[in-house]
């Protein structure tokens, strides 16, 4: 998972600021690396490297990042390494100069990979698909013009643009929302057929010029001040000129909108709004149906306290505590100073962080029947422990309960879960699951609750691979599936790490 943005501000005034503020919004979606590209006076100034948001920009950085037009990103890596060489935007210098800053994964990477380098010998210095879609964008743009100079008389129709977007959608396939630069002409930004990832764009009028934003969340187009103008359509593509002008194109003759279910459970900001959807409320539903279950199975239940893990699961438990007619209590303090475990490569890291990271406070847990509830169980690291660690400050009984079903199979579009094999679900009936983490009792959402809960503006189809195997681009073969499982196991992502470094594209400072 990524975050992306993209900036189009008013003639004269420096986005670098906004840019930076709103890839601070979106720090959940990637810890890994992070990168700004702004244009300023026909040249592109770039800043990138490992590590979070605020340790990658420093005060002479931000001096660099002229221009009132950018793009910027945060990653985490899904198989690949982790290295700044791996951190985006990507850039080429023809046709124009081009950046690109891509959120999802490729399902057919492998494809557009030996098409690059075997048929067009273009060379891919990485190992992210990102690079080859914008190496692809930068093919089908040079194929539809030829003759274009930036600084001539002739000029790229903004036709020209999208058709090279239809071109591109019918070659590749996956989970993709992109932002790119064009030098000289503006910011492209596109979402794939399915909609799988999310992508959305908002304006305001500052001094009579409009400014745009385009994000991957709607909390990054609030927080910078803008208003949300409505969310990229699957398939559709908007181009906004450097001077502020808006076009949109449906580049794609079929699309089925099937967003991914795992922002409304987990990634996505509370704060946010995904397709009309509040991911707020998505979460309060899924904690209401999931205890209207528990009641119909456990009418007499002897809960005293509802304890959410904190603080994706605090949304659910809630609304749990409320509807199970129980109290709601907070159980455990975060340490906010300690990345995700979700995200954490190596087993190991990831058991040796959950201590770091959450600490309970005993009188909510001495003598009590408790119910932990968060949004998902995936490895199973961090719910064994705080069930242990429940124990130890007293708890009588520690039962468990997900907001979502039992995770048991890869997802291939943009989401760093881990190899098959260490999914805690994998091979085991819900008890065994149970009885791993240690729980007296597991509770976990059905698919169909979930789906239905989750769909508040009505029937709506969603991409939930990761719970039914079941994937909706229809090119994911068993093959593809044995190989993302040797990618993404630990040893693999173990082996894959490298020293850090910065990659800076600017003027002397």
């Amino acid at each position: 998972m990524c975050g992306i943005i993209g900036l189009v501000g008013r003639r004269g005034f420096h986005i670098n600021q906004l840019l930076y503020d709103g890839l601070t919004v979106l720090q959940h979606r990637g810890q890994d690396a992070a990168g700004m590209m702004t244009e300023h006076e026909g040249k592109y100034h770039l800043r990138k490297s490992t590590g979070l948001v605020k340790d990658v920009f420093y005060k002479n950085h931000m001096k660099n990042l002229l221009g009132s037009i950018g793009i910027g990103h945060v990653r985490y890596p899904t198989a690949g390494s982790s290295s700044a060489a791996e951190a985006q935007p990507f850039y080429v210098n023809y046709p124009f100069g081009i950046s690109l800053a891509h959120n999802g994964n490729l399902t057919n990477a492998a494809e557009i990979k030996s098409l690059l380098t075997g048929v067009h010998r273009r060379h891919v210095n990485t190992t992210s698909d990102s690079e080859l879609l914008l190496n692809l964008l930068a093919m089908e743009l040079h194929s539809r013009t030829p003759n274009v100079q930036i600084d001539g008389e002739i000029h790229v129709d903004v036709n020209t643009i999208f058709s090279s977007v239809t071109a591109l959608n019918e070659q590749i396939s996956g989970g993709y929302a992109c932002v790119s630069l064009i030098s000289g002409y503006g910011i492209l930004a596109f979402r794939d057929p399915n909609g799988i990832r999310p992508l959305i764009f908002g304006s305001r009028e500052v001094d009579g010029e409009t400014e745009w934003v385009i994000a991957s969340e709607s909390v990054a187009i609030h927080a910078l001040g803008f208003d949300v103008v409505r969310d990229v359509e699957p398939g559709e593509a908007i181009f906004i000129t450097s001077n502020g002008q808006l076009f949109t194109k449906q580049c794609t003759t079929e699309t089925l909108h099937s967003p991914c279910i795992f922002e409304h459970v987990y990634f996505a900001r509370p704060d946010s709004i995904i397709d009309g959807i509040s991911v707020y409320q998505a979460r309060l539903n899924q904690g209401q149906r999931l205890a209207e279950r528990i009641l119909e199975q456990f009418p007499d239940h002897d809960i005293d306290a509802v304890i959410p893990v904190p603080d994706s699961g605090r949304y659910a438990a809630l609304q749990m505590a409320g509807a199970l007619g129980v109290e709601y209590r907070e159980g455990f303090v975060k340490n906010r100073y300690i990345g995700r475990t979700f995200i954490m490569p190596g087993q190991a890291m990831r058991k040796k962080s959950v201590r770091r990271k959450l600490n309970a406070i005993p009188h909510e847990f001495s003598g009590k029947n408790v119910l932990l509830v968060d949004d998902s169980i995936v490895r199973g690291t961090t719910s064994a422990q705080i069930v242990e660690m429940a124990r130890e400050v007293g708890a009588k009984k520690v039962y468990f309960a997900s907001a979502a079903p039992p995770v048991r199979h890869p997802n291939v579009y943009g989401i760093d879960m881990p190899a098959v094999t260490e999914f805690i679900a994998n091979g085991k009936t819900v008890d065994e699951i149970g009885d791993t983490i240690g729980a007296d009792h597991l509770f976990y959402q059905t698919l169909e609750d979930l789906v239905e809960v989750t769909s508040i503006k009505g029937k709506q189809s969603w991409d939930t691979s990761c719970f039914n195997g079941e994937y909706v681009t229809g090119d994911v073969t068993q093959e593809y599936l044995d190989a993302l499982e040797a990618a993404r196991n630990d040893t693999t992502k173990s082996l894959n790490q490298k020293p850090e470094g910065t990659i800076e594209l600017h003027n002397d400072e």
